[in-house]
Parts: C-alpha cells; sequence; structure tokens
C-alpha cells in the first residue's frame, strides 16, 4: 500500500538536524518497515517564525493540494500521513486532498493551545485544530498530547497512543564497544577515563535550550566539588553565551562541538550518565538514545518526558527546572557504580523492548491497515 507522507514543520531532507527531522525520517522507515511504500507527497513548509508569515503559505498550501489531487486524481495513494501539525506549523495539504481523494488521513504528534485561539496566531491555531478534527487516528506520543487535542477527536478510540520510538542498533553496537570507544574518547579530548562521565547532546539555540543549559549551570555550582567529567555535544548561536555561562567549570568540560546523528551513539555509549533538565521539552529523543546505549538519565519531569524514560528504573526525574533536585540527583549516580550499571541494564532492555524501530513499525501496521481497508480507494 502507498502512504503519502508530509512534514510541515520540517521535511525529512531539510539540511539542518534536529530532533523533528529525525523523526520524521523514522515515520518513513517504520512505515516502509511495516510493508508500506511511503513516498513524501510535499516538501512545503508551513513552519514560520511570525505569525504574520502564515497567509502567504496558507495560499502556497492551497496550490500544493490542487496539483497532487489533479496527479493522483485516477490514481491516490492508500493513505496520508502527516507528521507534526501545531499552531506554528499547521497542515493545510492532507485534509484537502484526503476529502478531494476519498482516502484516510493520520496525524503523527499533534499539538493544539486554546491560548492562542483569537490571537496572533489565530490563522495557525484554527488550522492545527481544523486538521485534528478532520483525521482519522490520531497518533500521540505523550499522554499529554492526547489529552490536550481529545476535545478535537470525533472518536475517543481514534486518539492513540503512540509513544517515540528509534532505531536502537547503532546505540546497542555501541555499548558493545563501550571500553574501546571510552578510551578512544578519553585519548582525543584529553578527558580521564576513570572519572565518572557526564553527558549532554543539545543544540545551543536561543530559546528552550538556552534555559535548561542554563539550569545545568546552576547544577554545576551544587556538584562542582564532585569528581566528574562532562562532555557537551551541541553548538548553535547562544553557543557563545552559554560556555560563558558554564565558564566556571571549563576544567571538568569537554565542549565537542556539532556531530552528526553517526558520531553520537559512541559518546552515549562511553558516557556514565545523560543530563537534561528538559526545560519545555516535548519529550526529548536524545533520552531515548542514550537509554538504547544504556546511558542512564538525570532530567527534569516536564511535559511528555515521562513517557520517553521509566522514572527511578532507566531514569531520575526532578521536579520541572528544579537544580538542587537534579544536583542531587546527579551526584547520587556519580557515587553509585552499581547503580549505575542496574539502570543501565534496565536502559537499554526498556528502548529494545519497548520503543524501538522494529516494534513501532508492527504497531502502524496494526493501527493503518484496518484504517486502509475501510476506505477503499
Amino acid at each position: 500500500m502507498r502512504v503519502a507522507f508530509y512534514a510541515p514543520m520540517k521535511p525529512p531532507d531539510h539540511t539542518v538536524p534536529s530532533g523533528d527531522r529525525s523523526i520524521a525520517r523514522l515515520f518513513l522507515a517504520a512505515l516502509t518497515q511495516a510493508g508500506y511504500t511511503p513516498t513524501v507527497a510535499s516538501t512545503l513548509r508551513t513552519w514560520r517564525r511570525d505569525p504574520a508569515d502564515l497567509a502567504p503559505v496558507q495560499e502556497a498550501a492551497a496550490h500544493e493540494a490542487e496539483r497532487l489531487i489533479a496527479e493522483w486524481r485516477d490514481d491516490p495513494p492508500d493513505l496520508w500521513l502527516t507528521y507534526h501539525v501545531y499552531y506554528k506549523a499547521p497542515d493545510w495539504i492532507g485534509p484537502t486532498v484526503c476529502r478531494a481523494l476519498g482516502i484516510p488521513y493520520v496525524i503523527a504528534e499533534a499539538s493544539y493551545a486554546p491560548k492562542r485561539a483569537g490571537g496572533p496566531w489565530a490563522l495557525g491555531h484554527d488550522a492545527a485544530g481544523a486538521a485534528i478534527a478532520a483525521a482519522d487516528l490520531m497518533l500521540s506520543p505523550t499522554r499529554l498530547d492526547m489529552n490536550c487535542i481529545a476535545p478535537l477527536v470525533r472518536d475517543p478510540q481514534r486518539n492513540v497512543f503512540f509513544p517515540p520510538f528509534l532505531d536502537h542498533t547503532p546505540f546497542a553496537r555501541a555499548a558493545e564497544r563501550r571500553a574501546e570507544l571510552r578510551a578512544q574518547i578519553a585519548a582525543r579530548y584529553n578527558i580521564e577515563s576513570q572519572r565518572p562521565w557526564i553527558l549532554t547532546v543539545a543544540m545551543m539555540r536561543e530559546d528552550a535550550k538556552r534555559e535548561s543549559y542554563k539550569v545545568i549551570a546552576q547544577v554545576l555550582a551544587e556538584i562542582g566539588d564532585a569528581d566528574f567529567r562532562y562532555l557537551i555535544v551541541g553548538d548553535g548561536p547562544a553557543a557563545d553565551e552559554i560556555k560563558l555561562a558554564l565558564a566556571p567549570w571549563q576544567d571538568k568540560i569537554r565542549f565537542v562541538g556539532a556531530g552528526t546523528p553517526e558520531d553520537l551513539p559512541p559518546f552515549y555509549a562511553a558516557a556514565d550518565l545523560y543530563l537534561w533538565p528538559a526545560v519545555d521539552e516535548a519529550f526529548g529523543m536524545a533520552f531515548l538514545e542514550a537509554q538504547a546505549a544504556g546511558c542512564p538519565v538525570v532530567a527534569g519531569n516536564e511535559r511528555g518526558v515521562p513517557d520517553v524514560v521509566q522514572d527511578g528504573v532507566t531514569a531520575l526525574l526532578s521536579p520541572p527546572r528544579n537544580h538542587k533536585a537534579l544536583a542531587i540527583m546527579t551526584r547520587q549516580l556519580l557515587g553509585d557504580p552499581q547503580l549505575r550499571a542496574t539502570m543501565s541494564r534496565q536502559a537499554a532492555t526498556f528502548v529494545a523492548h519497548d520503543r524501538s524501530l522494529a516494534g513501532a513499525a508492527r504497531h502502524l501496521r496494526d493501527l493503518l491497515t484496518p484504517l486502509c481497508s475501510a476506505h477503499p480507494a
């Protein structure tokens, strides 16, 4: 069966890496593994930083929908799946095409913020709401998202919890080479391998990422006397500001810079714990990556974070933005090698069993096949 795929926030071939792009690519891989033939229907990016820029993109989306309807009228795909819809990245294409061609419309990950109604983002807010209401199936990555969109979904059974997933195999393979990779990283960055290593992998943007780094500075102020070294993988427009905030602990920190997705598994596998405050984090793919490599997590309990870790089993979650609690938990793991080892095993098992690409593909097949059968072309 053919699936039309669309990612209005960031198409899967976008040049800038991000969690959003990674998840779009993962959905394409899961669809393929599930036995479907996915095709990127459009690369039109509706995401806008300024609400005044939404009206022109709405017009462009209308033209794109007309083009696809004409192209597919005699041979439509079996289903349309849009990844990530919200007020800054509405989907004006999918619902129009699906109505015209009589095919099911599915959204994977959507959010709906009533506070945007009637304000400067009203156009995008209303469009996101209309798309959610039109969907035949909603795949929600977090329970928070499920509750958020519930008033708009016609049938509650069509609002399905579909947790974030990833291809865990590169991380599991890296974990098997932990000692070798740790020695390589220690030599490359002049970092003592006998000390515990903290890891953070996050872009240095002027948004919530910067706020999380500010919390990290507060955590370091609490645990600066502990015995550890800290690897930070990331770069971006706020890098200078963030490095300045972390400068008092520069003897403990190694800034790795930005890395490609292929670069990351060795760092996760070599580290002893992963630290991220998760300020305003939707859920955090890096948490899944860390766990897949057997790296236990210390994080803030915000938004969808509890849906990608197991608190007390694979991760220690603090109250949101509470640097003192994060510091206590980080110090606890730094000082307890046995606890780290136990959580490491549990983390790798959790992702391999419950958050794998293969499992997501099976789940997709179970959900989409009946939907296609109920909407014969």
